[in-house]
C-alpha cells in the first residue's frame, strides 16, 4: 500500500511540476489525504505556528516547487504569501511533498516518507507518513519538533538582525532529529521553521555557531 502510494505520489508531483494553475490544483485534488489535511490545518489554524521560509532552497539555489503549486498551496491554506517567499509550515511540510527537486540530501519528502526522521525522534518507523494516522502530517511535524525545541540534548540560541533563531538537536553526539525556529520579528518569540534528520548533531552545531545567518531557507 505505501509503496503505490509513493508511487502515486510521483505521478501527481509530476502533472504538479507542470506549473499552470490548472495542473497544481488538479494534482493537489487527485489526493485526498492532502486537501483533507490542509483544510484541517486551516480550521484548526495550526499555520499560524510556523514562520517564514523561501521555496529557493540554498543547497541547489532554484525554486523546490513551481510557482502555480506555491500560490495554490498558500490558498488553500489561507496563508497570504508572496513568492518566494510563503509559510514554512505550508512549504516544508506539503510543498516538499510534491517537489521534485533533488538536493544534496535526496528529495525533500524522503524526510516525511523514510523512517530516518522517525527514528530520531524515537517514534515508529511511519510516525510522519502523510496518507497515515488520524492527524495531519503539519499537526505530528509540529508536535514532534515544539517538543524538541522544549527539551533539547544540544541547543543553540543566536541573534540575525534581532531576531532569534534555534537549533535543536536530539542527540549529544551521532546522529539525531533538528528542529530550528525564527522570530519573524525583533523581540519577538520563535516560531518553528523545520525539522529534519542530520547525520552528525556536533558538525551541525559547530557550523551553526560559526557564523549568526538565517539556516534552512527561514526568511
Amino acid at each position: 500500500m505505501t509503496e503505490l502510494a509513493v508511487h502515486f505520489l510521483d505521478a501527481v508531483s509530476a502533472r504538479a511540476a507542470r506549473d499552470t494553475p490548472a495542473d497544481a490544483a488538479t494534482a493537489v485534488g487527485m489526493l485526498e489525504w492532502l486537501t483533507t489535511s490542509i483544510a484541517e490545518d486551516r480550521a484548526a489554524s495550526r499555520f499560524d505556528a510556523w514562520g517564514r521560509s523561501t521555496v529557493i532552497d540554498e543547497n541547489v539555489g532554484k525554486p523546490v516547487i513551481g510557482r502555480a503549486l506555491f500560490a495554490h498551496l498558500h490558498e488553500m491554506a489561507g496563508v497570504d504569501a508572496v513568492w518566494p517567499i510563503g509559510n514554512a509550515g505550508v512549504l516544508h511540510c506539503y510543498g516538499y511533498l510534491l517537489s521534485r527537486v533533488k538536493t544534496p540530501y535526496g528529495l525533500k519528502r524522503e524526510r516525511w516518507l523514510g523512517a530516518e526522521l522517525a527514528r530520531t525522534y524515537g517514534l515508529p518507523d511511519g510516525a510522519f507518513v502523510p496518507w497515515a494516522g488520524e492527524r495531519t502530517l503539519l499537526a505530528r511535524a509540529a508536535d514532534a519538533a515544539s517538543a524538541l525545541l522544549r527539551a533539547p540534548a544540544l541547543s543553540l540560541t543566536l541573534s540575525v538582525d534581532g531576531r532569534a533563531t534555534r537549533v535543536a538537536l536530539s542527540a549529544t553526539a551521532g546522529p539525531g532529529a533538528l528542529a530550528y525556529s525564527v522570530a519573524n520579528a525583533p523581540d519577538a518569540e520563535p516560531v518553528l521553521v523545520t525539522t529534519f534528520p542530520v547525520a552528525d548533531v556536533r558538525a551541525i552545531m559547530t557550523e551553526s555557531e560559526s557564523e549568526s545567518r538565517l539556516r534552512w531557507n527561514a526568511a
